[in-house]
């Protein structure tokens, strides 16, 4: 039974709806622009309770980070501004550090420091922490809700992002495609089309960006997008400049499409089209591979381990991925509008599809080791629980070129009906359907005797005549028609490929994750948090009831307030009462105290203090002074950890 293709306009709706529907969960799933670089530290630490206001705050980061004059800025409990507005530069060897000094005379109360940067690979990071000077505070802060790079205009930005991929793939590829496979393709008005529409795409996605850059790193208000001086900012700024050499690139690639769809097209001698043919294939291939650098020296190959490999080796996955898919794309095109597009053309794009599934299994082997780093992290971090979603799909979407080669190879052996017919007349292709004769011969009746509505009902006529025949002679042929429906497929899972891989590149990478939680956590509170700090210290001083033992305990035992409550008792347990008891704290690693503590007498043997404060955490030493008399006291210590 002659087996029949799916109908173009309801197939291409299928498909649009499928990809805006899974675009849509991806993009909702995805947090806006996860932190590629990471805060691994800050001086005073989060939470820490200061006995004096420092003159600066500091901030360390896993990776460089652009800051601009109002990057880091610290709130007293008012919300008032408490710095100076000046950052400082810290960075020292593989140290990135950044200050902002504060002002004189701070009272006490809770800081909140509030910062934000933009990451190496430049995607927007933000964060906030507060530290107490003397004692903790209420404070009247309020944070925005909204993520850094999230709201409206981070959906828009994605959305760009998204778009441009697709553009420079069908761009390139559709380019690639008509060079290399099908050289007569250049006419076909189809394909001219849709590679105009690809230029098209990427010309607006990136202006698109470009506008929208300074408010997705910064304010957030969609509104900044045509703040001049935000612009300007923009263009100072390592992706700035990519975006802008990637409007120049788009100029030349402008160019390159007119030759391609115009001088190209038109010529009939053959050398003259060789000659042509390699100067586009030379100035073509300059211009793609400038617009892929354009990626990767603003983003996540520009940064981390191995720059200098990982650079090149990203141009090169883009480009394969555009030949296969922006070919991938063409040839749906030619298949469904275009369907004389010869087998041989066919044939050779499943070549270089194979090539470029054989570029990107190499490219992104290295990419993912890089990125990844460690099997817990492929399966730990979110970076790469997308990465194995992605490397599923690429599994499905070879499977599906697969049967497509077949197809292909099907395409490339005729059939005996074919042979047959071939024998008795040459088979001919032509682009454009010549106008056939309707059954009343009115194809014949000269133009200027019809009147108007005649000559518009012939037409119409003409051209449903013209449909049908088309429509027969694609569906007699089954393998075309096989064909067609795996590319349609093969197309709708590389739609939902390309919307993976932009989360993909705006998802912090699994070993920048891992490496910052190591370094967080070797940074963090040496003790167990919420544990009660309990110490029994024998004492003596000498005198008439010197002998004693002294309990404390100290809860929870971490840095912030804590209640101390001390114990005085004789060596057979029964409370002592004291005339006097002292105790102070050191911690003597950061030239801290000793922070005197004055505990107030509750009963016999039993003192109290609240809201002892520890600014941080660390090993602190406790001293204990005991005076048993007018003239007998001693002083005893010990080290303890306290988180």
């Amino acid at each position: 039974m002659t087996t029949t293709a799916p109908r173009l306009g309801n197939a291409l709706a299928r498909l649009l709806i499928l990809a805006a529907a899974l675009l849509g969960t991806l993009l909702a799933g995805a947090a806006p622009a996860s932190a590629h670089a990471a805060l691994t530290g800050s001086d005073p630490k989060d939470g820490a309770v200061v006995a004096a206001a420092p003159k600066e705050v500091n901030l360390t980061f896993s990776e460089q980070v652009a800051m601009s004059a109002d990057s880091i800025r610290v709130l007293d409990p008012a919300g008032r501004r408490a710095d100076t507005g000046e950052i400082r530069d810290l960075c020292s060897g593989s140290v990135v550090r950044y200050g902002v000094g504060l002002r004189a005379g701070l009272p006490d109360g809770t800081y909140t420091v509030a910062w934000q940067a933009v990451s190496s690979d430049s995607h927007p990071v933000a964060g906030a922490f507060t530290f107490s000077i003397g004692a903790p505070s209420t404070t009247s802060v309020a944070l925005p809700d909204q993520a850094v790079g999230g709201g409206l205009v981070g959906a828009l930005y994605g959305i760009a992002r998204y778009l441009s991929y697709a553009g420079f793939a069908v761009l390139v590829g559709g380019g690639a495609f008509v060079l290399v496979c099908w050289p007569r393709g250049a006419s076909v008005r189809p394909v001219q089309q849709t590679v105009v529409r690809g230029w098209l795409t990427l010309t607006g996605a990136t202006l698109a960006m470009l506008l929208l850059r300074s408010p997705y790193t910064g304010s957030g208000k969609l509104a900044d997008a045509f703040d001049l001086a935000g612009l300007r900012a923009v263009l100072e700024t390592k992706t700035g400049a990519a975006l802008t050499s990637r409007l120049l690139l788009l100029g030349a690639a402008a160019l390159f499409v007119a030759v391609l769809f115009g001088a190209y097209a038109r010529r009939t001698d053959p050398k003259e089209k060789k000659d042509l043919s390699f100067g586009l294939g030379i100035g073509g291939t300059v211009v793609a591979a400038g617009i892929a650098g354009t990626w990767a020296l603003a983003e996540h190959a520009s940064t981390g381990l191995q720059p200098g490999i990982a650079m090149p080796v990203d141009i090169l996955h883009l480009l394969a991925v555009a030949a296969w898919l922006g070919g991938l794309t063409v040839l749906l095109v030619a298949l469904y509008r275009a369907p004389s597009v010869e087998r041989s053309a066919v044939e050779r794009f499943s070549k270089v599809a194979f090539g470029s599934v054989a570029v990107l299994a190499a490219t992104g082997l290295y990419q993912s080791w890089r990125q990844v780093g460690s099997w817990s992290a492929l399966t730990g971090t979110r970076y790469g629980q997308l990465l194995l979603v992605k490397i599923g799909l690429m599994a499905v979407l070879i499977g599906i070129a697969w049967i497509s080669r077949r197809w292909t190879r099907r395409l490339a052996d005729p059939s005996p009906r074919e042979s047959a017919a071939g024998a008795e007349e040459p088979e001919t292709e032509t682009e454009t359907v010549d106008e056939p004769e309707t059954e009343t011969g009115a194809a014949d009746e000269p133009a200027g005797d019809a009147d108007p509505e005649r000559a518009a009902q012939l037409a119409r006529q003409r051209a449903a005549v013209a449909t049908a025949r088309r429509k027969r002679e694609r569906d007699a042929d089954p393998e075309r028609t096989g064909l067609r429906r795996s590319v349609l497929t093969e197309a709708a899972v590389a739609v939902v490929l390309l919307a993976v891989t932009t989360v993909l590149t705006s998802t912090e990478p699994g070993r920048t994750e891992e490496e910052a939680g190591r370094t967080t956590a070797a940074s963090g509170p040496a003790a167990v948090p919420d544990r009660p700090v309990d110490i029994r210290l024998p004492f003596d001083t000498g005198g008439v009831d010197g002998k004693g033992v002294v309990r404390l305990s100290l809860d929870p035992g971490r840095t912030g307030a804590n209640a101390l409550h001390i114990f005085v008792e004789r060596p057979n347990g029964k409370p002592l009462d004291v005339p006097e008891i002292k105790l102070a704290l050191t911690l003597e690693a950061k030239n801290v105290g000793p922070l005197p503590v004055a505990p107030d007498r509750i009963q016999t043997g039993h003192w109290s203090a609240g809201g002892v404060q520890i600014p941080m955490p660390g090993e602190w030493k406790i001293q204990v002074t005991v005076r048993t008399s007018e003239i007998d006291q001693t002083t005893i210590d010990k080290n303890v950890k306290i988180g």
